[in-house]
Order: C-alpha cells, then structure tokens, then sequence
C-alpha cells in the first residue's frame, strides 16, 4: 500500500477523510459501513446547534429575569368570592346550573358572544391575547368582526411586554373596533409566569405554543389565584377544534398542557368543575351541579348584582 494510501485509510477508521488526489484525478473510496448514518446525524445536529443555543438563552435569560425581579401575579379589582363560570370559545359551551346574577364571568378572547344567550352583555372581567387586537391570522380577524361595538368591565390584555407605549398602543388597537372596557390591565409575561408559579407550582416561562398554556387556562389561574369559590369552565375543551364565533375551524393550540394543567389543579384540590358534559367524561373534571348552600348565595348577592349594575364607558 502506498503511504497516502496507507494514511488515508488510517483517517478512513474514524470518518474523517475518503478522497484524496492522485496525480491528474481525484480517487473517491466508499465510507465504512454505518458511517453515513452516523454523519447525517451529525450534520443535523451541527444545523440545529444555533437554534439550541437560542433556546438555551431564552431559557437562561427568562428564568434569571424571573428569579431577580420576582413580579407579582395580576390581582383584580372585581370581588371573585363565589363561583366563577371562565367562558372560553370552544364551539360548544353551557350555562351552568342554578346560574344567576351571583355568578361572575370571566371571558376569553372574543367569547363574550357565547354568553350573550344568557342575557349577559357584559362579561365581568375578559381576558384577551395581544395578537386578536392587530394580528392578521383568520382568529385575530374573526375576534375583531365579533367584538366590534362590544363592552366588558375588567379587561386584562396578555402582552409579551408592558409601558406606556404599548398601553397606548392596546388603547388605539381597541378604539379601531369600537370595544368598551371599565378598566384595562396590561399583564406582561413575567406576570403570567408567576400566576402559573404561584397557583400551580409550575415555573413555565413560555418558550413556544406547545409548552404553554392557553388564554382560558390563564383565566382559569386568575380566578383561582383571586379567590374565586369555584371555577367552572365550559366551552374550554382540550381536545376540540374551532371556536363558537367563526366557522373556519382552525385547530386549536396548548392541547395537551392545557390537559395537564387542568388534572394538575383538580388534584392540587381546587374547586375546578366544568359545565360541559363532554368535557367532564373525558378530562375526568367534576360536572357542575350548582353546589353551593344558599347561605353563601346570599352572602354574595348583593355586593355581585350591584357591581354588574353599573355602566361600562371607554377608557380613552
């Protein structure tokens, strides 16, 4: 064997080289066996390599930003002391039983609209991403159009980031569609971080769709973290598509932590129920069946009925 060829099939034992030149012309020799499994895995981790360092930092950044300014969950100026029916806008949702002026409503996004048959025009309190206010996606659009010369009391935009500028920005967002509000809140990230922390004992720093909850599990959070007495859900369904205002029905994303969170809570002991049959058999939630005494009807329904009397203006 002639040295570069004896060199060469020293560096062929480990994959490094399988050519080499020979006078006028290039002399190509077939890897080992295994070795092209084995350099297509590399080379697609070494493409993945600045996407998990990305992911590293975000990690990083996220979780020392959290652990130093230590925020504060969003708190609510709206009494949660009885039950709380979270409205979300799964194409199929329910009054719940024994519903009354007592209860509070908590809505998510454009689900308002599903509460309307109920002879409520105003939710008490609504939870709505940042996106519905100006993204061009089919949902956003769609929530606009039905929220259009809509009101609320409470409203608590989810937003990557807080200031004056963006609060400015939520304000004319709202005005472009005529949507009334007592109140509004901008709750940034690190806020919801800590609601989830606080209520749960989870630490998510929402890194992407897949590993982070939905608007309705984030309102469902709020009103435990708040006090509320009970939480019942309906027309938040984990393992349904589309929503109750459109017809396109578009899948819906955080499937499957919205499933897990919502175990986690009923074990954690929480008074969560849903409305929803369907719901109930297949999450394993408890179906709501109006249980409370009316003792503590009574203790609430003066102080609720009054407080929903009021009328909604624009903050402007």
């Amino acid at each position: 064997m002639e040295p570069i060829q004896r060199s060469d099939a020293r560096l062929a034992k480990f994959g490094i080289c399988y050519s080499h030149i020979h006078g006028r012309g290039m002399e190509t020799r077939q890897p080992p066996r295994g070795y092209r499994e084995i350099s297509g895995y590399a080379a697609g981790v070494i493409r993945r390599m600045p996407n998990l360092f990305a992911q590293m930092h975000k990690i990083i950044y996220r979780r020392i930003r959290y652990t130093v300014t230590r925020p504060k969950p969003p708190k609510t100026s709206v009494p949660l002391a009885g039950p709380v029916v979270v409205v979300g806008s799964a194409p199929v949702s329910n009054k719940p039983v024994g519903f009354d002026e007592t209860y509070r409503i908590i809505s998510v996004n454009a689900s308002q609209i599903a509460v309307h048959a109920w002879g409520i025009d105003e939710p008490d309190i609504t939870l709505m991403g940042f996106n519905e206010l100006q993204g061009g996606n089919t949902a956003a659009v769609e929530t606009r159009r039905v929220l259009t010369g809509h009101r609320t009391g409470a409203l608590y935009v989810l937003t990557w980031r807080r200031g004056q500028k963006r609060q400015a920005r939520v304000k004319n967002n709202l005005n472009s569609f005529n949507y009334s509000y007592r109140e509004l809140h901008l709750v940034g990230r690190y806020q919801r971080i800590a609601l989830m922390h606080k209520a749960s004992g989870l630490v998510n720093l929402e890194l992407d769709a897949e590993t982070k909850c939905s608007n309705g599990m984030i309102a469902v959070l709020f009103a435990l973290y708040n006090g509320a007495g009970a939480v019942i859900i309906t027309g938040i369904n984990p393992h349904s598509n589309g929503h109750i205002y459109n017809s396109a029905n578009l899948t819906r994303k955080h499937t499957r932590f919205d499933r897990e969170i919502l175990i986690r809570l009923l074990r954690q002991g929480y008074p969560i129920y849903t409305a929803d049959a369907q719901v109930s058999e297949e999450v394993g939630l408890p179906l709501w069946q109006g249980q409370r005494t009316e003792d503590q009807a009574g203790a609430i329904s003066t102080d609720n009925s009054q407080q929903r009397s009021f009328p909604a203006c624009q903050s402007r």
